[in-house]
Formats: C-alpha cells, sequence, structure tokens
C-alpha cells in the first residue's frame, strides 16, 4: 500500500502546485516541492530496479 500511496502522493503534490501556481500564490509551491520529492524518493526506492523492500 505504501508505495501505491506515494505515487498518489505525487500526483496530489502535482496538482496542488498547478493549483498554487494558476492562483499566483508561490510561497506553498515549495512545501509542496519538499513533499513530492520525499513522496517520489519512497515510490522510488519501493518501486525502483533495486527496491529496498526486504
Amino acid at each position: 500500500m505504501v508505495p501505491v500511496t506515494a505515487v498518489c502522493w505525487v500526483l496530489v503534490m502535482i496538482g496542488a502546485i498547478i493549483i498554487h501556481l494558476r492562483h499566483g500564490d508561490a510561497k506553498p509551491v515549495v512545501g509542496n516541492l519538499i513533499y513530492l520529492a520525499q513522496a517520489a524518493f519512497i515510490a522510488w526506492g519501493r518501486f525502483g530496479p533495486e527496491s529496498f523492500i526486504g
């Protein structure tokens, strides 16, 4: 469940960045990028070629 949730979270953060930029609110984009990077790291680590699942 964690890898699927991480991929969904990446999609949510991309949508949030788009919405913030459309509304001219650039400050929250930094936080969204941090969350996006963390979720992408988890998804890559679980689904990637050398996943870190036991």
